[in-house]
């Protein structure tokens, strides 16, 4: 059977972007490959949280070079979502995808910021911290799966609307599932305050994605 060549004009600004989370991706398993290999078998086991998670550095290089293809990634995903779409983006609208780049790093910020404030007027900094360095671990892992959905996505098959609804339907799936096991983590504290987490749940966690949703439409 021959093989059927697909050609996608893609600007040299995407290649650049996807090379540039490949490379931070490949810089931290070169300088950190032990770690790196026990950080993609969190699907499987939580040694990874039993091993780095005691100082849970956010700001670590490790982290910070994960989190780094994270946006890069999340933003081109977005911004292939707009031009399927809508039919006043094109792929050519590079400007777009600054936009979205800009929105998305300034909203995680914010949002990690605003938890870190209240994680301080609740005394509960260290709870927080270790819940902020599981999710920001989990997502960092997401983003690994979604750089490979996009390189399919930009060179290999042409994009349908069931497409984007699967890979969408599973990244929400995943962060769910995330949540829920850290939730789990932390069960004892949750149910001695369940108010102050119901209240939590939805000012952090529901209301921002809501907004977020909203303004992408």
């Amino acid at each position: 059977m021959d093989s059927i060549l697909r050609y996608t004009a893609v600007p040299d600004w995407i290649s650049l972007i996807i090379f540039l989370g490949l490379l931070a991706v490949a810089i931290a398993k070169a300088v950190q490959s032990t770690r790196f290999n026990e950080f993609v078998q969190l699907v499987f086991s939580n040694k990874y949280f039993l091993v780095h998670g005691k100082d849970n550095k956010i700001f670590s290089g490790f982290n910070l070079l994960l989190f780094i293809n994270q946006i890069l990634t999340v933003s081109i995903f977005i911004f292939l979502g707009l031009i399927h779409f809508s039919k006043s983006v094109t792929i050519n609208h590079y400007i777009v995808f600054i936009q979205i780049f800009g929105f998305y790093s300034l909203f995680v910020g914010m949002k990690y910021y605003l938890e870190k404030i209240i994680a301080h007027l609740f005394s509960i900094e260290k709870q927080i911290d270790n819940y902020l360095y599981e999710k920001l671990s989990y997502r960092n892992l997401i983003s690994l799966l979604l750089l490979a959905v996009n390189l399919v996505l930009l060179y290999a098959l042409k994009p349908t609307t069931s497409l984007f609804i699967i890979v969408g339907t599973v990244i929400i799936g995943s962060n769910i599932l995330a949540l829920l096991y850290s939730y789990k983590t932390y069960e004892k504290q949750i149910r001695s305050n369940i108010f102050y987490f119901i209240l939590y749940l939805c000012a952090l966690e529901i209301s921002p994605y809501y907004i977020l949703y909203k303004i992408l439409v």
